[in-house]
């Protein structure tokens, strides 16, 4: 057995220990140079209008390809993103339960609290109202 602790971080104490990766950022950073290089120096020159322009499988382009987007669409990926890494985070916390103990299970309450109060909020402010609003009255039904 080594005498050194396995949480101890590896510690660079010469510029001999670098070399390594000096060597190896120099080589990644000429492969790239060299790829860069040859695409330019073998890629096509002329240019043209036709050559240009967009190319959708054979169908000239018509109108505006900037399309609005209504504001939902990009409630819903915001909303896709924070659940999904929420549950990813709940998901490790699962694993590690037999680790953590008491103090994770404090841990990941405060987190779901926190994002249920967010949710909470955001659906009292109508973020989640996304269909279409009633004309008249709800209680002529």
């Amino acid at each position: 057995m080594s005498d050194i602790p396995l949480s101890a971080p590896p510690r660079f104490t010469t510029v001999h220990d670098l070399l390594p990766l000096a060597i190896y950022s120099a080589m990644a950073l000429l492969l790239i140079g060299f790829i860069l290089f040859a695409a330019w120096w073998l890629g096509e020159r002329r240019r043209n209008p036709e050559k240009d322009g967009a190319y959708e499988s054979g169908v000239l382009p018509t109108g505006s390809a900037r399309l609005a987007y209504p504001a939902p669409f990009y409630l819903v990926a915001i909303f896709f993103i924070v659940f999904d890494v929420e549950s990813v985070f709940i998901f490790i916390w699962a694993v590690a339960w037999d680790l953590l103990g008491l103090p994770g299970l404090m841990h990941m309450t405060v987190f779901i609290v926190a994002l249920l109060l967010g949710l909470v909020w955001l659906w009292k402010k109508g973020g989640l109202d996304w269909g279409p609003k009633r004309q008249g009255r709800e209680d002529s039904v």
